[in-house]
């Protein structure tokens, strides 16, 4: 079903990298929610108020909430779909991590009123009516919730959108709670026990739950979340796939929302080597990104001296130095500067985000290390954090 909607509605569907296409994925979701969830709104709205029940009345609210959550998904597609202005060069593909945020609040509201109409329920009890036009209508919910969940998170994995993962995730507790409302209506009905409350409690605190998880997911790419290691691993060999790049470092991704990838690294190259042939590289790196993987690229060239064997081989052992303080440190731009009656090393250092010791205690302890097989060099080093990943060499890719 959800591949015949795809090439009904979508032109152009498998190219999903295209921002128009894309944008065709989350209309055509959003309108899909919206026309199930009022027809589920309807059925057990009428259901709800005949047979008196309140999770059933609530469960068609939240059906009904769900397609205005599904109203707030297609306006964040379509705002996000804007293209940039002056005022916002990098476009507005936020809207559509904004629109994910409200689906999850909205979520946590129903849960929290589903909470305090199930205890009212408990204290003021009153019979609940039964029929099998009721159970009928509760299981026809359950498989067209199901579908919905299956359909949201197929989509929303084809085009990497967290608003409709979010959606997914809502239709999967959609599933849950009609369950539970079928199963208390039922064992109700049965052993003359009243459920109703009792069931809607446990429905409201599992919806709260997943509505908290749902909206930690939904900030992190609004506050500048790590980006995906598979990519960060993925640009990384690109660039040292490329003839004469020795190493590179410092890479920094910032999302400004699906397809609205930026980002920045640093490239090393032989000093040696003609400038303006390195440049001609990098601007080859820059251009590939851009047009085989839609990232936007910038690259900073670092001119390594690779003539030098000494220089060579006092990067080696301090590299190997610096690792065991922490495997995860490492350091890059190395450069020696030979006095009188001392040589600096000036290089900077990167060390993990939450790292157990002091910039100035990292800075001591590697002047130890080099002091005691260097007694007359002296250490200039910048501590740096790691945005992204470690830094990457040819050697280390190779070894890998």
């Amino acid at each position: 079903m959800t591949k015949l909607l795809i090439r009904w509605f979508i032109k152009d569907y498998e190219q999903v990298q295209d921002l128009k296409v894309r944008t065709s994925y989350g209309k055509m979701a959003g309108w899909v929610g919206i026309f199930c969830n009022v027809l589920l709104f309807i059925g057990k709205f009428v259901i709800g108020m005949i047979s008196g029940s309140v999770s059933i009345s609530a469960d068609a609210m939240n059906n009904l909430s769900d397609a205005s959550s599904n109203i707030i998904s297609l306006l964040g597609f379509k705002m996000g779909s804007k293209p940039a202005d002056q005022d916002h060069p990098y476009g507005h593909a936020r809207y559509e991590y904004l629109a994910g945020l409200l689906v999850a609040v909205l979520i946590m509201v129903i849960g929290v009123e589903l909470l305090r109409t199930s205890i009212q329920k408990i204290q003021n009890p009153e019979p609940v009516e039964f029929s099998w036009i009721m159970v009928g209508i509760l299981i026809g919910s359950i498989l067209v919730k199901l579908w919905m969940a299956v359909f949201n998170r197929s989509i929303g994995k084809t085009i990497s959108s967290e608003t409709l993962i979010a959606t997914a995730a809502d239709s999967r507790n959609d599933v849950i709670s009609t369950a539970a409302v079928l199963i208390a209506s039922v064992v109700s009905h049965y052993t003359h026990l009243n459920l109703d409350g009792w069931m809607g409690i446990l429905v409201a605190l599992f919806i709260m739950y997943s509505g908290f998880g749902l909206i930690k997911d939904t900030l992190d790419p609004l506050l500048g979340r790590a980006p995906d290691p598979a990519l960060v691993d993925y640009v990384e060999k690109k660039i040292l796939s490329y003839e004469g790049v020795l190493g590179t470092h410092d890479l920094m991704v910032h999302d400004y929302g699906p397809g609205r990838l930026f980002a920045s690294v640093h490239v090393e190259m032989a000093a040696e080597e003609d400038v303006l042939k390195c440049h001609d590289i990098i601007d080859t790196i820059e251009k590939d990104f851009l047009e085989q993987d839609n990232l936007n690229m910038l690259i900073h060239y670092d001119p390594i001296v690779t003539s030098d064997e000494v220089v060579g081989d006092l990067r080696k052992w301090l590299s190997k130095q610096v690792k065991c303080i922490d495997e995860r440190m490492s350091i890059h731009d190395l450069r020696v500067v030979p006095g009188m009656s001392h040589t600096n090393m000036i290089f900077d250092c990167v060390v993990p985000h939450e790292f157990e010791m002091t910039d100035k205690q990292v800075k001591e302890r590697i002047q130890e290390l080099v002091s005691e097989t260097y007694p007359d060099y002296y250490c200039v080093i910048t501590v740096d954090k790691s945005y992204a990943a470690l830094p990457h060499s040819k050697g280390s890719v190779e070894n890998s």
